[in-house]
């Protein structure tokens, strides 16, 4: 895995390197702005972008933007953003569109190394991962969504699910046997108006209304 770290705290961007390079994860550059990180990627043709949502000069979205750029010119480039505090409306317009290997997680959760390196990978391998502190908050955001038809269950599914963890991982932290869990997500998927198809993938589907109908101001 080939990494580009975009952060403009030298300490957070340095620590940043330094963790995944104990994890055996090569990491071919580091930047401090938005202009290096298109540069850079560029030039060293990274798996994987780990970009800070705000950046200079204005320290507002130019980390986000960047990324939503490098989503449309290559499509096969794994992104995930960091922020400081929760910001909904970020993780649902990095998420609208190509919706594969991308992820949003607050700063704190580099904190956890084991959870934060498996994230990497997860998001490397086409996976999609979100905070849990994100999830939480979309959860209690509105009311009369099709979200609201869902069992409380299935919202801890679905939760789950927005996080990126598999029906084995959402087994696991809910105590219920993979039958359970297809059951669920199938459920889900009925609810949420996703019936099968071969050029969609569901699990992001359900997660991308999820966040949409959430996430509204």
């Amino acid at each position: 895995m080939r990494v580009v770290i975009a952060e403009d705290s030298v300490l957070l961007r340095e620590g940043l390197a330094r963790l995944m390079e104990v994890g055996g994860i090569e990491v071919v550059d580091t930047v401090g702005d938005a202009e290096q990180l298109l540069r850079s990627v560029e030039r060293d043709c990274p798996d994987l972008v780990v970009v800070d949502v705000r950046m200079p000069p204005d320290h507002s979205d130019e980390g986000l933007r960047a990324a939503l750029m490098l989503r449309r010119t290559h499509p096969d480039l794994a992104v995930l953003m960091l922020s400081q505090y929760v910001e909904e409306r970020y993780a649902v317009e990095l998420l609208t569109g190509q919706n594969r290997g991308v992820g949003y997680l607050l700063k704190d959760r580099v904190a956890d190394v084991a959870e934060f390196l498996d994230a990497l990978r997860r998001v490397v391998d086409g996976g999609t991962t979100l905070d849990p502190e994100v999830v939480a908050q979309l959860l209690v955001r509105r009311d009369g969504s099709e979200i609201e038809r869902l069992t409380p269950r299935e919202r801890e599914v679905l939760s789950l699910m927005a996080e990126g963890h598999s029906n084995g991982g959402i087994g696991q932290a809910l105590f219920l046997s993979d039958g359970a869990v297809s059951k669920h997500i199938h459920s889900i998927f009925t609810k949420l108006g996703l019936p099968p198809n071969e050029s969609h993938n569901r699990r992001v589907l359900a997660i991308l209304k999820y966040l949409r109908e959430n996430g509204k101001d």
